[in-house]
């Protein structure tokens, strides 16, 4: 069983990239603490992050 999740982000102007990489950095690090099995996607454009793809597995016992 697997759960996918989208995170998307605003873009800012050129001056505002040093702030997009410090949200972004900080996006990735909330997402990689609360996963246990599963893997994590960045799509970027224009050398910003603008969406987190999650897939996370559900790993059932018998």
């Amino acid at each position: 069983m697997s759960e996918n999740r989208s995170i998307e982000f605003a873009r800012n102007g050129r001056e505002g990239q040093r702030h997009d990489i410090a949200i972004s950095i900080e996006k990735v690090r909330s997402v990689l603490e609360a996963l246990r099995f599963g893997s994590v996607t960045l799509t970027v454009h224009d050398a910003r992050v603008v969406q987190i793809d999650v897939t996370e597995k559900t790993r059932l016992t018998a």
